[in-house]
This record gives structure tokens, C-alpha cells and sequence, in this order.
């Protein structure tokens, strides 16, 4: 061989052995498409104020209102979760995005709506809110999947981590535009804006995104090499050069999932968290308004920090759950960024809601926020570690029994501010959030149920051949 063939030769297989850059590109448009959920989740909570004051809701009308929203969501997250399974994300999360843009855009005309006529203004917005949270769930199990798939095994938690990256900066940006067009042209428009932008974002992910790399016409076969392994294993191992299952073939194992320990306490876990989460997406910025005194625009600003908190400490939650995984182990390293996340969570929101200093309560309580999502990252990291064939079934499942503990936190949070005052409202979210964080105790993401028949016991694994131990 000549010395031009040879450069020639290790020019192409230099060229060969260069990854292109899909997955990252992926993993932007994930983080989003994320960002649009804030819209149906937050809006309402800040215009609020004003449809309270336009139609005479009381308090408790208003927590029925904001909850049926959370209903819709938790109803709709296993079929979300199954359907991305078996009939891929890119179809099914574009008509997600479309249907609930409709239904945002719905809210503007609501008054004139006839059902307003059969089962009143209230039970009208109530319908609404409801059919925008059905839609909404489709998000994070479909979100799960496409992580599952174009993320290596060694970076799940960091990719989840765009998708808490495109909630922090939805929540962010929402509140500060929800309450700058209401304040302008009113709340009937910030409602058609949001159907607007959720439509254009629809159309973009349904044109770009892809089911499998495989799939992508841009991804090179290097790129292929780094995320194939995860899909087909023989003996505990690897087999490269087959491309990653995806698409779920047959039903998931309900019942070896379902007769989990860890499985049931991940879910317990999780629903402790996420009530304390839907607190900022609901009554946050009412709070500000109501219990701090801070004005529709300063509350605008400021009902943004959660968020802010989110989009600083999500990535780094993700990259510590990964870190800490590979220093402890798949168990003591998923164990160790819930711990951190959630007691730092209840004690910053506990120390917050105790301060007289409007600044620095809002502050610390924002960061309470943050570390929530800080530790939320592995909840959903762990569902793909437990099920990778099925990380969003199980995902769905979750999220969905989340959200129906996140449905009581308006009514609940209503109902103690009311009653207790505020503070005792922000203390139960913080003991709620110490509980989560304990119970991963008895969390093991080390398990693989799709491997394996069942596990009873830690010891278990004792005796066991090193070849069929997960790590």
C-alpha cells in the first residue's frame, strides 16, 4: 500500500470513528419541547388572580380549578407512557402538543364556551384544565423513551436531566410572560399565545425528532456504536453491532414490575415529591401575592425563581446521580443523589417559609424548588435502569400516581393556608419531602426486571455467579 493510500485509509477511518452529534441535537429539542408543559401548568396559577377577581371565585373555587388540571395529568400518563412504548414518541407527542395547544388557546373563549351554560364557569374552566393536563402528560413518559434511546447506559440521568432543564426553563421564562401580556392586553390573550407556541413546537418536533437513531438520516454509524450496546445483552453482556430495542414488543411484565419492592417504593417515594413540586406550579406565585404582598409584576419576577433554581441545579443533578453511580454503584449512587436532593429540599423550604425577609424567604424556598428537581432527575433515571424496554410504561405509571398526589397539594394547600396560615402549608411540604428521600431506603436501581425472576432480599445476590449480578 502507498503511503497516499494508507493516509487515505486512516483519513476515512479517522472519518468512521468520529460520532456525529444527533443525540445531542436530540436532547435539545427534548429540553424544549419540555419547556411547553409550563405553559398549561403555570398560567392559569398566575392569571389567576385575575379571573378570580373578574368572576368571584373564591379560594377553594380556584384549588378545584388548578387541581382538575392535575387530574387530567394523572389519568393520562400511563396511556401516554404505553403509548410512546409501543407506537414511538414522535407520533404520539405531536398529537399530545397540538391537543392540549388547542385546549390552552380554549381557555381564552371559555366564558362563551356553551358548556358554561350546562355546568357553570367554574365546572367549565374545570373541564378545560382537565383536557390540557390529559395532554400535558404525554410529555415526560414520551420524554423517558427518547432519552432510553439516545442516551449511552453510563449518561441516563444526565439526559433526563435536559428534560428537567426544559421545565426549569419553561418555568422561567412563563411566569414572566404569562404576567407581562396579561398586564398589557389581558388574560384572555396570554392564553391564545400559549396555544400558538405549542402548535409551532409541534410541527418542529414532529419533522426532526425519530422514533430510533437508526432512523436519523444525519446519524453516523459511530454514533450508532455508542448507544446499540444498551439494547441487545446476552448473559448480562452486551452485544454490539445490533441496533437498540425500542418500539415494545408485547406487553410489559405488570406483574413481576408490580410484586416489586422497589418498584412500589420508588412510586411511594415519588408521590411524596411530587406534591411538594406541585405547589410552585399551582399556589407559588398566589403566595407571593397573597402571604408575601408583593405586587402582579414583582410577583411575575419573582414567581419565576423556582424555575430558575430548576434550570441551574437539574443538569448538575444529572451529572451527580451519574457521577455518584459510578463511584458507589448503580443502588448507593441512585440512593445518594435522592438524599442530597431532597433533605437539602425540605430544609431550605422548611428554613424559607419561617423568615420574615420577603428576599431571602423567596429565595430559599426557590432553591427548595430546585433541589427538588435536582433529585427528581433520578426517579426517572431509575425507571429506565429497571425496565429499559419499557422505561416509559413505567415512567407513565409513576408520574401518573405522582400526579395524583400532586392533585391534593392545590385543595390541600388551600385548605391549611386557610385554616394554619402559610407557613404550616410550606412545613408540610417540607416533611413530605424528607419522607421521599427516606423511603429510597428501600429503592434498589441496581435491579433489572427484565432480567430478572424476582428479588425478595438484599442477600439475595449471595451465592449468586458474578456473570448474572447487575451493576
Amino acid at each position: 500500500m502507498t503511503n497516499i493510500q494508507a493516509q487515505s485509509s486512516g483519513t476515512q477511518s479517522q472519518l468512521v470513528l468520529s460520532p456525529s452529534t444527533i443525540r445531542w441535537r436530540i436532547m435539545g429539542l427534548v429540553t424544549a419541547v419540555n419547556m411547553l408543559p409550563s405553559l398549561g401548568k403555570i398560567s392559569l396559577g398566575i392569571a389567576g388572580k385575575n379571573i378570580q377577581d373578574e368572576f368571584g371565585f373564591s379560594n377553594a373555587t380556584m384549588g378545584w380549578i388548578l387541581s382538575a388540571f392535575v387530574v387530567g395529568y394523572a389519568l393520562c400518563q400511563f396511556p401516554g407512557g404505553w403509548a410512546a412504548d409501543r407506537y414511538g414518541p414522535r407520533k404520539v407527542l405531536t398529537f399530545a402538543i397540538l391537543w392540549y395547544s388547542v385546549f390552552l388557546a380554549a381557555m381564552a373563549i371559555a366564558p362563551q364556551l356553551p358548556l358554561s351554560h350546562w355546568i357553570g364557569l367554574a365546572g367549565t374552566f374545570a373541564v378545560i384544565r382537565f383536557f390540557v393536563g390529559a395532554g400535558e402528560a404525554f410529555t415526560s413518559p414520551n420524554s423517558a423513551k427518547v432519552v432510553g434511546s439516545w442516551m449511552s447506559s453510563g449518561r441516563l440521568a444526565f439526559g433526563v436531566s435536559f428534560y428537567n432543564l426544559g421545565i426549569g426553563a419553561g418555568g422561567v421564562l412563563t411566569p414572566v410572560l404569562i404576567a407581562w401580556t396579561l398586564q398589557h392586553w389581558g388574560w384572555r390573550t396570554s392564553f391564545w399565545l400559549c396555544g400558538l407556541v405549542g402548535g409551532l413546537f409541534a410541527i418542529v418536533w414532529s419533522l426532526y425528532i425519530t422514533d430510533r437513531p437508526e432512523q436519523h438520516p444525519h446519524v453516523n454509524s459511530a454514533e450508532l456504536e455508542l448507544l446499540r450496546p444498551r439494547g441487545e445483552t446476552k448473559d448480562g453482556k452486551p452485544v454490539h453491532g445490533k441496533p437498540a430495542r425500542n418500539l415494545a414488543e408485547g406487553r410489559p411484565p405488570w406483574r413481576m414490575i408490580l410484586s416489586s419492592g422497589t418498584v412500589r417504593s420508588l412510586i411511594l417515594s415519588y408521590m411524596c415529591r411530587a406534591y411538594a413540586m406541585y405547589f410552585f406550579d399551582t399556589w407559588f406565585f398566589i403566595y407571593l401575592i397573597r402571604s408575601r404582598g408583593l405586587t402582579i409584576s414583582r410577583g411575575g419576577k419573582w414567581g419565576a425563581t423556582p424555575y430558575l433554581a430548576i434550570l441551574l441545579l437539574s443538569p448538575i443533578g444529572g451529572w451527580f446521580s451519574d457521577f455518584a453511580v459510578r463511584k458507589f454503584g448503580k443502588r448507593r449512587g441512585r440512593q445518594a443523589a435522592v438524599w442530597l436532593g431532597m433533605a437539602c429540599s425540605a430544609m431550605l423550604v422548611w428554613i424559607g417559609c419561617n423568615t420574615s425577609n420577603n428576599t431571602v424567604a423567596i429565595l430559599l424556598v426557590a432553591c427548595g424548588a430546585g433541589f427538588n428537581m435536582f433529585a427528581n432527575i433520578t426517579w426517572w433515571a431509575t425507571c429506565i435502569d429497571l425496565v429499559p424496554s419499557y422505561a416509559a410504561s413505567l415512567s407513565g405509571l409513576m408520574n401518573m400516581c405522582g400526579a395524583l398526589s400532586g392533585a391534593l397539594a392545590p385543595i390541600l394547600t388551600a385548605y391549611i393556608s386557610t385554616r394554619f396560615g402559610w407557613p404550616r402549608a410550606l412545613d408540610f411540604i417540607a416533611v413530605l419531602s424528607l419522607i421521599a428521600g427516606l423511603l429510597w431506603f428501600f429503592v434498589r436501581a441496581d435491579e433489572n426486571l427484565e432480567r430478572e425472576p424476582a428479588r425478595a432480599l438484599p442477600g439475595q445476590y449471595a451465592g449468586m455467579p458474578s456473570s448474572t449480578r447487575i451493576t
